[in-house]
């Protein structure tokens, strides 16, 4: 079949955009990317281009190929179940969404593979977040870590000479050992995650208290004001999340506070950083991050194993490439968190083929 470029405006199920690229049953791998690309330095910044596939992965790669290069997919539409497929890909102005100036999000270096190790410590939720990308919720099964395992991955993690332990979820303080498991991290500098609306009272308060002073809170504040916390998070959880900040600094922990954000808002980011200021939250201490396109999420950043930084992450059910992408079985990694040295060496092994194709002058994307 002979593939073709049609200049000048073309109807598609998506509407009209400025050229069409029919890559019929090519994969990206295959010249499809070549195309594309061909016909997109072709466009002025914010012009549309169609693609037209029968090619499955296409749905998959594409995305990621357009996330990596700056490139927005705005729109796909299925012909019938099994394709072919449409997209609509606008043309960004810049090179790269990595060289965007201005961004509001927290930018970020790779962190060398075994300093850093997440630790999902349970599913289950108080809450049950839009974009949440571990699929968590009051409704959610728990699975929860076993701090026996837990003790058993810190001991080996330690000796490989690892560092830093982040505590997740889920929600950290509904695991009703999470004490045992933080605990059996001492030595690391360690981190819960957590939304801080319910440990101020009962057995949960208890455990807050028992917790080593040098353990870090980071937690969940999408907003300055109530309406965009509480449209995301559910109502009345940005008011409890204050008190839980105010309660965990007056018992001497230091808080580290996350804002996870759909689009860019820089207005919205800059109050926030005033109310920060005002709780006296220490400007390193803040990190403000996108929504990821996994789990309950319908949008957001496009992740996969060729655009996303390594954090190896532990669960119940195994190891994964990224705290973010733990509904993503594409991103996992072992179906056992032991041994943590196999795991550190998938990671590893990865990246070293990544970086020798970056080396030789080519783009790392993997299509099959």
């Amino acid at each position: 079949m002979v593939k073709r470029t049609i200049p000048d405006p073309a109807p598609t199920p998506l509407g009209e955009v400025q050229a069409l690229v029919d890559g019929g049953d090519m994969d990206c791998g295959s010249g499809l990317l070549l195309l594309i690309t061909r016909a997109m330095r072709r466009l002025e910044p914010g012009q549309l281009l169609g693609v037209r596939s029968a090619e499955a992965s296409v749905v998959t790669d594409l995305p990621a190929w357009a996330d990596l290069v700056g490139h927005d997919v705005v729109g796909e539409v299925a012909e019938s179940a099994g394709g072919p497929w449409w997209f609509a890909v606008s043309k960004s102005e810049s090179k790269s969404k990595g060289d965007k100036a201005g961004t509001v999000f927290t930018r970020g270096e790779r962190t060398p593979v075994g300093r850093r190790l997440w630790l999902y410590t349970n599913f289950d939720c108080n809450l049950a977040c839009g974009y949440c990308c571990a699929e968590s919720s009051p409704k959610a099964a728990a699975r929860r870590f076993d701090p026996a395992v837990a003790a058993a991955v810190f001991e080996e993690f330690a000796a490989q000479g690892g560092r830093e332990v982040f505590f997740t979820g889920g929600e950290p303080f509904m695991h009703p050992q999470l004490g045992a498991l933080i605990a059996a991290a001492a030595g690391l500098e360690r981190t819960v995650l957590t939304n801080a609306m319910i440990f101020a009272r009962g057995t949960r308060r208890a455990t807050l208290e028992s917790l080593d002073r040098g353990v870090v809170l980071q937690i969940s504040l999408d907003s300055a004001t109530p309406e965009l916390h509480d449209r995301q998070r559910g109502s009345g959880s940005w008011s409890r999340a204050l008190d839980g900040i105010t309660l965990a600094r007056s018992l001497g922990f230091r808080v580290r506070v996350a804002a996870t954000l759909y689009d860019e808002d820089p207005k919205g980011v800059d109050a926030l950083h005033r109310r920060l200021d005002d709780a006296g939250i220490a400007v390193p201490d803040r990190v403000i991050r996108p929504v990821a396109h996994e789990g309950f999420a319908d949008q957001g950043v496009h992740v996969s194993l060729d655009t996303l930084e390594p954090e190896p992450t532990l669960t119940a059910d195994g190891a994964w490439w990224h705290p973010v992408a733990v509904t993503d079985p594409h991103l996992r990694i072992a179906d056992a968190p032991l041994p943590l040295a196999e795991v550190f060496g998938v990671v590893r092994d990865t990246l070293a083929v990544q970086d020798a194709a970056a080396r030789s002058g080519r783009e790392v994307f993997r299509c099959a």
